[in-house]
């Protein structure tokens, strides 16, 4: 366990790190007065992108000797060219293994918001959809799960450079978890 603190601790310093420096070497994008103007920025901040992440990393905010924290996330997603709540619409489908080693799956829909006009490489997103794969003695491990299918709603921050990204996700009241992924033209 003191091994797996101290890389929690170095994972997170870096990842604090990483963003503010790269921030400062990148040419930032001129900001977007019109949704519709992302259409003709220049790459990689189009919107007509499919996104594949997976995890890097998940920690417990009340660690248990069930939880297993290797998730083995797949995670593909459609950013959509749309706009809702002045955030760029999105649709996606994970699979992994929950905490405790059951197979999983998440379908959902979101919103991403770049809320910093300068620096666009850095997102917000919150998605929101239904998770199914608690069973047996953990089914009431997530809320609202009697029948199996559970609503779900989850935040997340990212930072992209290039096509390559990475997300910083809450999963509820319980963890966080690291990913890393790439946009697909």
């Amino acid at each position: 366990m003191p091994f797996l603190k101290r890389a929690i601790a170095a994972l997170a310093a870096t990842t604090l790190a990483v963003p503010a420096a790269m921030a400062q070497q990148l040419p930032q994008t001129p900001p977007q007065a019109d949704f519709k103007a992302a259409w003709s920025a220049p790459e990689p901040w189009r919107t007509d992108r499919f996104y594949l992440q997976t995890s890097l990393a998940s920690v417990h905010f009340h660690p248990d000797d069930a939880h297993d924290n290797s998730q083995v996330l797949i995670n593909p997603e459609w950013r959509l060219d749309k706009q809702w709540l002045k955030g760029q619409l999105l649709v996606g489908a994970a699979t992994f293994d929950n905490s405790y080693s059951q197979a999983t799956w998440y379908a959902y829909g979101g919103l991403l918001w770049r809320p910093v006009e300068t620096v666009q490489p850095f997102y917000l997103k919150l998605t929101a959809g239904v998770i199914h794969g608690y069973r047996g003695e953990y089914q009431d491990k997530i809320p609202m799960n009697g029948s199996g299918y559970a609503p779900a709603i989850i935040p997340s921050m990212g930072y992209c450079y290039n096509r390559f990204c990475s997300e910083v996700v809450l999963f509820g009241a319980a963890g966080m978890m690291w990913t890393v992924g790439m946009t697909l033209p």
